[in-house]
């Protein structure tokens, strides 16, 4: 039986995740978190052997959280769930160490097939993003300036890139919007950019954005 911690701050998509996994009989809802803090405690204490983890969450985000459980608990296999297109955050999870990653608006059998997986201890990725992958082999993705960003400065960037203001990226990520504004100089400063004009065609180009 495997034990599956669900994270993400929406209480809906907890309640649709857990009647997905409900219809697997070696599977099990050990438990719910809505923080990254949240997450990172009942992950340690819970006995579980999964977790489905949102990026965005409030305090400490997704990619936080998984760096700091693939140190403490690297046997615990992660599957990151998003709202966000894989353009913008698969390859980047693939790489922290992510089983898995799927986006909120699969099909439900997917899901499954997906969390299946993962819970054998095999990686997943869908069939479109496999392709991007093949088709980037051999290119300079590494080179892309901004993989030089921290997952918190990239998660700014794509807000940014998205026309979200210094003062609704702060309320969103439950930060005071004197960080934020930090991390968009730290971002300017690596992209060697002037402003958020720049910022945001970058990310539209780079199709960072939805």
């Amino acid at each position: 039986m495997t034990k599956i911690l669900i994270a993400d701050d929406h209480g809906v998509v907890r309640e649709g995740l857990k009647r997905i996994i409900a219809k697997a009989p070696d599977l099990v809802v050990a438990g719910e978190a809505e923080t990254g803090e949240e997450t990172l405690e009942k992950a340690l204490t819970l006995g579980c052997d999964m977790v489905l983890l949102d990026i965005t969450m409030p305090g400490r985000n997704g990619f936080d959280v998984m760096r700091e459980l693939r140190s403490r608990k690297p046997e615990l296999r992660i599957l990151m769930l998003s709202m966000h297109p894989e353009e913008q955050y698969a390859v980047r999870a693939l790489r922290a160490g992510a089983s898995g990653y799927l986006n909120k608006d699969s099909a439900p059998q997917e899901l499954m097939a997906a969390i299946q997986k993962v819970a054998l201890g095999g990686r997943y990725i869908s069939s479109s993003l496999a392709e991007t992958i093949i088709l980037n082999v051999g290119t300079n993705v590494e080179e892309s300036p901004h993989e030089s960003l921290s997952d918190r400065e990239y998660q700014v960037l794509c807000m940014i890139g998205s026309g979200k203001a210094v003062k609704q990226i702060a309320d969103e990520l439950m930060l005071g919007a004197k960080t934020i504004s930090t991390y968009r100089q730290r971002i300017l400063e690596k992209m060697k950019m002037s402003g958020n004009a720049e910022l945001i065609r970058y990310a539209i180009l780079n199709r960072l954005v939805d």
